[in-house]
């Protein structure tokens, strides 16, 4: 190796730390919602390269929200990492990520059970750790098989009432 090609592959490498930080490899993560509750919709940049933005953390926390009871608690950022990481595997959908449960206040999750045996004890929706979710235009089925790939946290498929449940916890799949 030349003394001219060393340099040239030494100044590279000491760059790619700066380009990363400097936001030439630093793209946001951005997701967009529809919850299918209370009818809101959010659109939020929620990282950016390795760093979560707060303020839209922040935004996701109250949009989460037991709508039940209006109780807000700080939800598992990985949980939207989860999300992203589906959604990109999905091919980038068009249409909103729809939400059907995100974070249960103990009390709603406690009301919920005795109405269905699908409510777990212990659900990770109480510790802000998981979702029951639609994408507009895929399959639930589809939603399943690419959380599924990711093989990280639980991935529930509820196929007669068409959504898909993630979680942060543990890696496990079931079907109901």
């Amino acid at each position: 190796m030349n003394r001219r090609h060393f340099l040239g592959l030494a100044l590279s490498s000491a760059a790619m730390p700066a380009l990363a930080r400097g936001g030439g490899l630093q793209q946001p993560r951005i997701l967009s919602f529809h919850h299918l509750h209370t009818e809101e919709r959010l659109r939020v940049a929620y990282r950016t390269g390795s760093f979560y933005q707060h303020d839209e953390l922040q935004k996701l926390n109250n949009f989460m929200r037991d709508f039940r009871t209006g109780e807000v608690i700080n939800l598992d950022a990985r949980l939207f990492d989860l999300l992203y990481d589906i959604y990109r595997n999905l091919g980038r959908p068009s249409g909103p990520i729809e939400i059907l449960s995100a974070y249960r206040s103990p009390r709603t999750n406690a009301k919920l059970r005795k109405t269905s045996r699908r409510v777990a004890r212990n659900s990770l929706h109480m510790q802000g750790k998981a979702l029951d979710i639609r994408f507009s235009g895929v399959s639930a089925r589809g939603v399943r098989n690419s959380a599924r790939t990711l093989n990280r946290g639980g991935v529930g498929f509820y196929s007669s009432s068409n959504f898909v449940h993630i979680d942060t916890g543990p890696a496990r799949y079931w079907t109901s």
